[in-house]
């Protein structure tokens, strides 16, 4: 799962991506962003994990991960001037995450409101918006001239119709610029618009990035983007230092700022969410692991997740619940009370099923 940080410069996306890893990548206000993203792997959180590890003691324990991306700066212009200006190579590398989480600045800096201006969030994500929206009208525009004149060179065929039938709900998705209804298209219209990997189609949230005076104020601006996107606020400077902590005193300032958990915690859940992932557990003494699926998978599905061997060769999926497992204390327990289950290959994973594959290649 891969989440990329994209905003506008110095609305403190590198400060946020620290935050969330605990790393030290330079964020001051003369730094210079690279054209190389900022890239991290980090543990997504899950007591439960924890839990079974202690019941099984296994030699490795292996958590579901996150991997965070930190795109470079769009090119923002003084106050009053057009902010967002998109190259190519940046919209490329964008493309490679699976959710974008928008940052936008709203705190204050004197030397940058002095060259960018105040800061307006609700501006900032409305033209972030609009520029993902015009990139991708560019691409289907692009593409729908090229599929015309196949056409008229005589390489109509059914593929290219389907194609441009599927580009053509894109480019009216597109041109309404309102992302809360996307396109409704068929199975067949979906995987033939794949490759295209639209932005504006991404799940995307909102991270309002707020310092230590306004963080927890913002019950406005996150009521009117959650008509449209998921939001989430960070007081950003703040959670960068306290992730350099020792959890005990990280907590006491936590508490003092009223957040309930990490930046990283907090950011994983709600990428869960968006992209409606949940987490299967597969135990045992050599390892205890979670592993991520998309919400509706069925167990071949999971068995895929961990080795396509075990999807080719399935056979049944013994299950049982973590909430059962840790209820009744042991595997044995469960036996006895008829709790483990054998499922087939439609069965829909929940979210803290605990699988062993039964399979034969």
């Amino acid at each position: 799962m891969k989440i990329g940080l994209i905003g506008l410069k110095k609305s403190g996306k590198t400060t946020i991506f620290n935050a969330l890893t605990r790393m030290d990548i330079v964020t001051d206000q003369y730094s210079s962003s690279k054209d190389e993203p900022n890239v991290a792997v980090v543990h997504v959180a899950d007591p439960r994990i924890s839990r079974l590890s202690d019941m099984y003691h296994p030699k490795k324990t292996t958590c579901a991960t996150l991997e965070c991306i930190d795109f470079g700066g769009f090119r923002q212009e003084a106050a009053g001037e057009k902010k967002e200006v998109f190259s190519a190579s940046e919209l490329g590398l964008i493309k490679t995450a699976d959710a974008l989480a928008l940052v936008v600045r709203n705190f204050r800096d004197a030397i940058i409101d002095d060259t960018l201006g105040e800061p307006d969030p609700l501006s900032d994500v409305s033209g972030i918006v609009s520029e993902l929206i015009l990139a991708d009208l560019i691409l289907v525009e692009t593409r729908l001239e090229r599929i015309d004149y196949q056409m008229k060179r005589g390489q109509k065929n059914a593929v290219l119709e389907l194609e441009r039938e599927a580009l053509r709900k894109i480019a009216a998705f597109l041109d309404k610029g309102d992302l809360s209804e996307p396109p409704q298209l068929t199975p067949d219209e979906e995987k033939i618009l794949r490759g295209f990997r639209f932005l504006s189609l991404k799940p995307m949230l909102v991270i309002l990035n707020s310092d230590e005076d306004t963080f927890g104020r913002n019950a406005e601006f996150l009521s009117r983007i959650s008509e449209n996107f998921t939001g989430i606020e960070f007081a950003g400077r703040f959670e960068m230092e306290i992730s350099r902590l020792e959890e005990h005193e990280a907590a006491a300032f936590m508490e003092d700022m009223g957040i309930s958990a990490s930046a990283r915690d907090r950011l994983t859940m709600a990428a869960y969410e968006l992209l409606g992932y949940i987490s299967f557990f597969t135990v045992g003494q050599d390892e205890v692991r979670a592993w991520t699926i998309r919400r509706g998978d069925s167990a071949v599905g999971a068995a895929a997740a961990i080795h396509s061997d075990l999807a080719r060769g399935f056979i049944r999926a013994e299950c049982f619940s973590y909430d059962d497992l840790m209820a009744h204390g042991s595997e044995k327990a469960l036996k006895e009370k008829g709790l483990i289950r054998l499922e087939g290959k439609t069965y829909l994973v929940a979210d803290g099923d605990i699988l062993s594959i039964r399979f034969s290649v």
